[in-house]
């Protein structure tokens, strides 16, 4: 248990203490192109990906002894349906955002940007069932 604490300190430390912010305008802060503000909010996105890949372990562990503990096989194929339906819907959702910049050149910082914050909601949600 205590290193499943220690993990998960580390995972919330990987994610800005502004997770409310605007992930561009956290990026724009200390950059000035928009390459490297691109460049910035694609490494936040790195970074929210892993802990999203991290904290989903965490609720499937959690799952997985939730469905021994009641002899039932229900938790985990949920669990695994709930998050490719919503790596779909982030997909969807994000290509959507960045078509709202008609091509422009902010189109994948919008992607990026769009994708980090949902990543983020994601996080959040997955810990309330990762006990």
């Amino acid at each position: 248990m205590r290193s499943i604490a220690l993990t998960l300190a580390t995972a919330l430390a990987l994610l800005p203490m502004t997770a409310a912010a605007d992930p561009s305008f956290e990026c724009s802060i200390s950059n000035g192109s928009q390459v490297e503000i691109g460049n910035c909010v694609a490494e936040a996105e790195a970074v929210v990906d892993k802990t999203v890949e991290l904290t989903l372990g965490f609720a499937m562990n959690a799952a997985q002894e939730l469905d021994e503990i009641t002899g039932r096989d229900v938790a985990v194929p949920a669990l695994e349906q709930g998050q490719a339906a919503w790596s779909a819907y982030r997909d969807a959702h994000c290509e959507y955002v960045g078509s709202t910049f008609g091509g422009g050149s902010g189109t994948s910082i919008a992607i990026h940007a769009c994708r980090v914050e949902l990543g983020r909601a994601r996080v959040s949600e997955l810990m309330k069932y990762a006990q």
